[in-house]
């Protein structure tokens, strides 16, 4: 069985990466985008983040802490972007 505990570092970036991606759908949904298109290119994205978290974590494992920023800050981004546009309209 695979130690978690030294991935508990990316968990954070896990969570907020999910609500990234709801962000986004919701952004795509009012944006009157094809779901089908939508949804393809959504699992697209999952699986290539699927083999660079497979393949990237042992290289990146000493950088999580960064990484766990930067993404953080990207997810804040989006947010208040989509608050904004949402506003506007």
């Amino acid at each position: 069985m695979a130690d978690l505990k030294k991935y508990a570092s990316f968990s954070g970036l896990l969570i907020f990466g999910n609500i990234e991606n709801l962000i986004l759908a919701s952004k795509g949904a009012v944006a009157h985008v094809n779901p089908f298109i939508l949804g393809g290119l959504s699992l697209i994205t999952v699986i290539i983040w699927l083999l660079l978290g497979t393949y990237g974590t042992k290289i990146a494992i000493k950088y999580a802490d960064y990484i766990e920023i930067i993404g953080g800050v990207a997810i804040i981004i989006l947010g208040v972007q989509s608050m904004i546009e949402a506003m506007c309209m």
